[in-house]
């Protein structure tokens, strides 16, 4: 599991950290551009030793004497263990210790777009037999390969894919099909919507060039076929599929070495709020912890989040626990003053910074919207937050500084009501007060 880590000379900051994740839990939020994604890309690379995309490059203030560094501590079975990698700018490549690191248990990675990698460490590990030998790769998933499947460079198949494997699964009825369909249930929208397997269709049926068998998906107006599946469905059977076939590669690789299956996992997730409803935004990562549950009720799973979905916060407020979670919440800060030569030359610049934000209930979606963490003056259009504001500042005396046409009591009333709704909690404000 990753516990810590900490940047410098990549990114969208000189110097990041050093951050000290929560062992089950960590929440990372924050505007566009600031380093979301880029903390899971690097997250992957501390743990595996492999990249999921091209590599950082390095910022155009580092130098030779002081390169690009990601050092990072790793939780191994018995041990913490430091994993420091500085980049080669004669190789133009990140380094990475030698020798065995601590093996941080299964790494899944589902990324915004639709793609997935997997590393698993009876897979991709080093050998005891060779410190320095290693397997320098993991299963990288495309959109498309997520359902065709993927193969090995030597031309071995290494995934057949969900359509496929959903089907075989379904039809000799054993322990994976039993799994996926409970990860299915515990992912499904609500318990009156679960998301069931229906009769596979026909080699052909589907497609006049396709002779695979199809996965469907059984609702109380008929099967749809799970390819024509909305994309927030088409996701959610992905995130399930994949889920249970790591797990399941991952028994069949632990019981050929003649070892245990894990106990730990690491989930990286970004914006797991794409393509959902938001009655499924705020069930999302619950039913995640519940679902993983199903491969093994003693798992450990440490889970890094993405998001800019308040919905996403409210809805692990049940479930919160300070030992074991955490908030972080990346931002622009250019107020403070310099600490060294290197931060005074970029001082004129802004700097993004990342700090932990104590987590407290909100109450519902629109209070998150604006908390800290997302920022909002209001939970509204900002043409109603425009009104509000000059509706305010009339009741201040100070109408002066509205902009124009939202200096007269008339102006700012006509406004409000093309802005706001009837029942708006501001009304009763304005009608009231002088």
């Amino acid at each position: 599991m990753l516990r810590s880590m900490e940047l410098g000379g990549i990114g969208p900051a000189m110097r990041l950290g050093p951050v000290e994740f929560a062992e089950r839990l960590n929440l990372v939020t924050g505007d566009n551009g600031l380093g979301k994604t880029f903390l899971l890309d690097i997250g992957w690379w501390a743990l595996t030793g492999t990249w999921v995309a091209r590599e950082p490059w390095p910022r155009n203030e580092t130098t030779r004497e002081e390169p690009p560094y990601i050092s990072s501590t790793v939780a191994g079975k018995t041990t913490d263990a430091p994993v420091h990698s500085a980049y080669d700018f004669d190789a133009r490549k990140w380094s990475y210790p030698a020798g065995r690191p601590p093996m941080p248990g299964l790494v899944l990675y589902f990324r915004g777009d639709g793609c997935f990698s997997l590393w698993d460490p009876a897979q991709h590990y080093w050998t005891k037999s060779a410190a320095d030998e290693r397997v320098d790769d993991a299963f990288h998933f495309t959109l498309d390969s997520v359902w065709d499947g993927i193969m090995g460079v030597g031309g071995q198949r290494i995934c057949r894919g969900l359509i496929e494997d959903w089907v075989t699964w379904q039809q000799t009825g054993g322990l994976e099909f039993q799994r996926f369909q409970k990860v299915l249930a515990k992912l499904s929208p609500s318990p009156k919507e679960l998301l069931t397997s229906g009769t596979p269709l026909a080699a052909l049926a589907l497609d006049a060039t396709d002779r695979r068998q199809h996965p469907t998906l059984q609702f109380g107006h008929g099967t749809v076929p799970a390819v024509l599946a909305s994309a927030g469905m088409k996701r959610i059977l992905s995130l399930a599929y994949l889920v249970v076939w790591a797990w399941q590669g991952h028994e069949l690789a632990s019981a050929a070495r003649k070892q245990d299956p894990e106990q730990r996992m690491v989930i990286l997730f970004d914006e797991p709020e794409t393509h959902l409803h938001p009655q499924w935004q705020r069930r999302i990562l619950p039913a995640l912890f519940a679902a993983l549950a199903e491969l093994r009720n003693d798992l450990r799973a440490q889970i890094l989040v993405a998001t800019h979905s308040p919905l996403i916060l409210a809805s692990v407020e049940s479930l919160f626990d300070a030992e074991k979670d955490r908030l972080f919440h990346l931002e622009i800060c250019s107020d403070e003053p310099p600490t060294n030569e290197m931060e005074e030359f970029l001082f004129e610049e802004p700097r993004v910074e990342m700090r932990e934000v104590p987590f407290a209930k909100e109450g519902d979606a629109s209070a998150w919207l604006s908390s800290d963490v997302f920022g909002l003056t209001q939970a509204r259009s900002l043409e109603a937050e425009r009104a509000i504001t000059a509706a305010q500042q009339f009741q201040l005396g100070s109408a002066d500084g509205n902009p124009e046409g939202l200096r007269t009591r008339g102006q700012i009333d006509d406004e409000l009501k093309k802005v706001l709704a009837a029942e708006d909690p501001f009304w009763p404000r304005w009608v009231i007060l002088p």
